[in-house]
């Protein structure tokens, strides 16, 4: 059975829900294929910066989400090797393009807003995208049920392991060598926890924990730690054995999560100079990374109307790929280096981390989210 549609986006998760709603408010019907049987809510939540909430202000759910998730006004680091508070950075501060803002976002809440904004049938759930082939100006996207859906745009939106990837030619994303525990707790009654990031840098790892609201809390513990067993009873033990010199009751708020609410992700990521170099997009493309795939065309009538349609669109994901791609290089090596110093295993680095770099660590992370990714119009 064969479908056609104008746009397929692959992968219901958030950045792909977020550019089926950016088209869906300028009038352009998208397909979302996501695999699972519903909405992706594992990792709880997540940490939305200014970039971030300028974006959702794009697409109208920023005010919304706004007053379900607190504003925090302060980053606080300290040291659990030496006691010492190492960073104090007050989000108050403005930077060039305005007002900072950072808030932890439930990550169900921002699927589920994303979700209901967008037409019915928008996404097809249980849509597992086995192979990827070209046909003329069409992409033909064939899935696990035995359908094929033919498509004049795909949008890989698929996460580190993409199809879409994979068919364009991206190696496989590599091991960063470390891995997140992350937790999330309902307390169901006001924590007393006031709206700060607070973060605890030992021998090797990062933790961090930030509220929702004034009930719930998302934690997270980075580690250099190659071969930690995916068991949240373990994993819970392990973090706790590691945060031994934190403030009891940040240690609480590890002890008393829910076992399913505790899961390991091993960190990945592509390297940055697999996105430099002149890209021509052919109708395909990746969210936040771009590579191409030469096509061929008939000399026929119908291949030539066909064909001025398909160079708006080429010429369209051109300007996405000239747009993003020194940012996702900047953003992923920015990344690497942060997490290298903040889960310094050595002395030097942690020497480093804790007596000159803590402050610039910070600040870094803050002028990259000083983004601002503008308005919606059509061009």
């Amino acid at each position: 059975m064969e479908k056609v549609e104008d746009i397929v986006i692959v992968g219901g998760g958030i950045a792909g829900l977020t550019a089926s709603l950016g088209l869906h408010k300028l009038g352009i019907r998208s397909l979302v294929l996501e695999s699972s049987h519903g909405l992706r809510i594992t990792g709880f939540a997540f940490s939305a910066w200014t970039n971030a909430w300028r974006a959702l202000d794009a697409i109208g759910l920023g005010d919304s989400l706004r007053q379900q998730h607190k504003q925090f006004l302060w980053n606080v680091a300290t040291s659990t090797i030496t006691g010492d508070q190492t960073t104090a950075m007050s989000f108050k501060a403005k930077g060039k393009l305005g007002d900072h803002e950072l808030r932890c976002v439930n990550r169900k809440l921002l699927l589920e807003a994303l979700a209901n904004e967008l037409p019915s049938g928008t996404i097809r759930f249980s849509s597992k995208v086995v192979s990827i082939e070209e046909s003329s100006f069409y992409k033909l996207v064939h899935l696990a049920d035995g359908t094929i859906i033919k498509t004049k745009a795909l949008i890989g939106c698929d996460g580190v392991n993409s199809v879409v990837a994979k068919w364009l030619g991206f190696k496989a994303p590599a091991f960063t060598g470390r891995a997140a525990i992350r937790g999330w707790i309902n307390f169901k009654s006001n924590h007393g926890f006031e709206p700060k990031l607070l973060q605890f840098m030992g021998i090797g790892f990062r933790s961090g924990f930030l509220p929702n609201d004034d009930t719930s809390i998302y934690w997270f513990f980075t580690s250099n730690e190659k071969d930690m067993e995916d068991d949240p009873a373990k994993l819970k033990q392990f973090a706790l054995s590691k945060l031994a010199n934190v403030p009891d009751e940040i240690k609480a708020i590890v002890e008393n999560t829910e076992l399913e609410y505790i899961m390991l992700s091993p960190l990945r990521y592509r390297h940055p100079w697999t996105l430099s170099g002149e890209t021509s997009v052919k109708a395909m493309c990746l969210a936040g990374a771009l590579l191409t795939k030469e096509q061929s065309g008939e000399s026929t009538e119908k291949v030539d109307s066909e064909s001025e349609q398909y160079k708006k669109i080429e010429m369209g994901l051109k300007n996405y790929a000239k747009e993003r791609r020194w940012r996702s290089i900047v953003l992923i090596s920015t990344a690497y280096v942060v997490g290298f110093f903040q889960q310094g295993d050595g002395k030097l680095t942690t020497f480093l981390r804790d007596k000159l770099l803590a402050a610039f660590l910070s600040a870094l992370l803050l002028k990259r989210a000083d983004y601002d990714c503008g308005k919606l119009n059509i061009s």
